[in-house]
């Protein structure tokens, strides 16, 4: 049986992957009369006049909304709520797994900016946090931003932050071995969608001084983009160089690739500085094949997928990001929150165990979710976004 066929099968047997479970029992009259009717007005009578209370008397404080409208799901793009269910479904496991945090899925049968909003506003006095996944670019940016200005939970996009914290962390580790740091190298981006505009703010947040961000048409120039890649091309390429990807990666010391297939050649390898660092995470292609870029002679290579060293996967951030917020009830995710959580990651390998291929920790060390959630609880309360 290949792994599709497996796939469909538990999926099917399961009908899907997650289910309600009861916190407590119901066997008779008493359980009853506390657990519903006539026990359960006390706490809504409390909750009444302090709606903080929720956080006592219900689940809110540890229970998530996992919302999509289905338009830029994995690499299948705009499939619609139903089909992006599956997807949701397995967040909300992991989110269980490595953080024992509980989620509920919801699929929104709109792609119309406003009424993702408006319908996200409107549901999030159940939930102590919103992770939206899966909304395509560029409107995702503006959901996020507006949800997040409005409600006084977390709201985290996980496709582009997940992703940025965990390169980041990934960045943060390969520097070590290769001696160079943030503010002195150069960095080139391919790829100013979600992921890659997330990356590309927060490495400048952590001190990058020296950037270029290419789109499928060349290097961002002022004059030629709008929205999100203007602002990204008014905040890189201070030495203003022109041209493609090829012309914006020489002398290059980190190359982040969030684009397509083979979009990096053997040629623009070799114009790189010397031990130069690859993160090429399309898939399941990446924009260079692990041994080519070791053959031309990059010190370090990371990518999106399981079956090479460095494998960036967003589980190493977003449960414990979430379990460190709820747990001071944090009103944001705030950057310094993103950028503890990326060192985090990074300093759970220590100095002595680095490696070429190993700079990204494993998905399924028990010490990664427990880790992050400290360090984003304690930027938390250090930036004085938490409530308890």
């Amino acid at each position: 049986m290949d792994l599709r066929e497996e796939a469909l099968q538990m999926h099917c047997e399961k009908r899907g992957k997650i289910s309600i479970e009861s916190k407590v029992s119901v066997k008779n009259n008493h359980d009853l009369a506390l657990a519903y009717s006539p026990g359960v007005a006390e706490p809504c009578k409390e909750i009444h006049q302090d709606v903080s209370k929720a956080y006592e008397y219900t689940s809110k404080g540890n229970l998530v909304a996992v919302v999509s409208d289905g338009t830029a799901v994995l690499g299948l793009g705009n499939i619609g709520p139903e089909a992006a269910m599956p997807v949701m479904e397995g967040k909300a496991i992991l989110f269980k797994e490595f953080a024992n945090v509980d989620t509920m899925p919801l699929c929104l049968d709109t792609q119309d900016t406003e009424e993702i909003i408006e319908t996200v506003k409107r549901l999030a006095p159940t939930f102590g946090g919103i992770n939206l996944e899966d909304i395509a670019s560029p409107k995702c940016f503006e959901i996020e931003k507006r949800l997040d200005e409005m409600l006084d939970i977390p709201v985290f996009h996980d496709d582009q932050h997940g992703t940025a914290i965990v390169v980041a962390a990934g960045v943060i580790n390969a520097l070590k071995l290769t001696n160079k740091k943030l503010d002195e190298v150069k960095v080139v981006l391919n790829g100013p969608g979600a992921a890659g505009t997330a990356i590309m703010k927060m490495l400048l947040a952590m001190g990058v001084t020296n950037a270029i961000v290419c789109d499928r048409e060349g290097i961002l120039d002022e004059k030629r983009v709008t929205g999100h890649k203007l602002e990204l091309a008014q905040a890189t390429n201070p030495e203003h160089v022109t041209g493609t990807l090829a012309d914006a990666i020489e002398n290059a010391d980190i190359f982040i690739g969030v684009s397509v297939a083979n979009a990096l050649t053997k040629d623009m390898v070799h114009k790189m500085n010397k031990d130069g660092i690859v993160f090429a995470m399309a898939n399941p292609v990446p924009e260079i094949m692990y041994e080519d870029a070791k053959a031309c002679g990059v010190k370090v290579m990371g990518t999106g997928r399981s079956d090479f060293p460095n494998q960036v996967n967003n589980v190493l951030a977003f449960p414990g990001i979430f379990r460190g917020a709820l747990d001071v009830r944090a009103t944001t995710i705030n950057d310094e929150m993103k950028i503890a959580a990326a060192y985090a990651i990074a300093e759970l390998i220590a100095e002595e165990d680095l490696r070429e291929d190993y700079i990204i920790p494993s998905p399924f060390d028990p010490r990664v979710a427990d880790q992050v959630a400290k360090y984003v609880a304690e930027a938390a309360v250090k930036t004085g976004v938490n409530q308890i």
